[in-house]
Formats: structure tokens, sequence, C-alpha cells
């Protein structure tokens, strides 16, 4: 990877509006002084497009996987990230899924390691305000869940990025994404990802 190019792995738990706040920040970076265009990618296309290769047909599928397979799914997306030479990657992906065992870790060890991000961000939000989107986006399928348990998967996963942090090197930051300032947290991303010059408006 190129001195100043990025490689940025950008997390949240659903609800925060994630994949909005990314988008939005990919147009402001191509947009900025700099001119900085940005790549994004989602963890889980990445997987798919390699399963498809070895004859998986859909996403189900691809779950249904033994576990040693959909292993070598993810280091051959994250091999694929690693190798990408682009000004500004953003990967788009899940800290963790819960799961009847427990959190399921989205970023073991031996995956961060070889995507080598230069930088981690959360995209967080006011508990109370995730719970309030889940129940009013007709678009998902989310289970309900009260703000307190919430704030736990918030507070998990400050602790999940910490620890992604200290493995790698990489900086992280926490990026809140309040009801109507989408463009205020998207603007917060794209100037961590600028890579110097004046703070984006």
């Amino acid at each position: 990877m190129a001195g100043n190019n990025k490689r940025a792995i950008i997390v949240g738990i659903p609800g925060v509006g994630k994949t909005t706040v990314i988008t939005r920040a990919a147009e402001l970076l191509s947009q900025s002084p700099q001119k900085r265009k940005a790549t994004v990618v989602t963890y889980g296309t990445l997987m798919f497009e390699e399963a498809q290769k070895i004859g998986v047909k859909n996403r189900d599928e691809m779950r249904r996987l033994p576990v040693e397979q959909q292993k070598k799914l993810q280091e051959t997306a994250a091999r694929r990230i690693a190798e990408m030479q682009d000004d500004v990657v953003i990967v788009d992906t899940h800290l963790f899924i819960s799961t009847r065992e427990g959190y399921y870790p989205g970023l073991p060890m031996r995956l961060i390691t070889i995507m080598n991000p230069t930088n981690l961000i959360m995209v967080a939000a006011d508990p109370h305000e995730i719970a309030e989107r889940r129940k009013n986006d007709p678009t998902r399928q989310r289970d309900e869940a009260s703000p307190e348990a919430i704030k736990n998967d918030l507070d998990f996963s400050k602790m999940m990025l910490a620890s992604c942090s200290i493995l790698t090197g990489a900086p992280f930051a926490i990026v809140i994404n309040g009801d109507g300032e989408v463009d205020d947290a998207a603007a917060g991303v794209a100037d961590i990802l600028a890579g110097g010059g004046e703070p984006l408006k």
C-alpha cells in the first residue's frame, strides 16, 4: 500500500446507519481538496464472490458450508482486501455476530492481521435512537432489543475494536450518527480518512 493510502475497517451494530454514513463519506472524500477516491467493499460480498467460484449459489448455501471451508473463504476475502492498492479502501463489515453460543467475532486475529488496516472506525448512536430506528425500518427484519441490551452491544463493540487496534497498531475512532446528523457523521469519517489538509465541510 502506497504511503498515504488508507485501508479503513468500519463497523457498527444494526441500526446505527453505518452503510449510509459510509456511502456519504465516500462522496465527501471524492469532493475534498485532496480528491481522494474511496472504494467501498462489503466483506460479506467478497466472501460470497469467492464462494461462487466453488459452485455456491446463494448466501444461505454459503452459511451452510463446513466451518473450515468458511474460514478459507474469509481468509481469501481478507487477502483480496490486503492486495487492493486504491487510494482509500473502506471495508464495511460486522464486528461480531450474536449467536446462541455468545458473540462470534467478525474480525478474529487471523483476518485482521491479513487485512492490516490503517484505520478502525466504529459508527455509533444513542441506544434509544437505535431501538427506534430498528422498530421503524420496514425494509429490514431485525430483532427488537431494549436500549439496555443495545448499550451492552455498543460497549462490547468498543472493547472489541480496542482489541483490534492493539493487535494491528491502527488507531480507532468512534463516530456518532445521531438522528438527522448523517452528514456530520460522514464528515467525521471523511476527515479521518482525508489524510491531511483542512477539515472537510
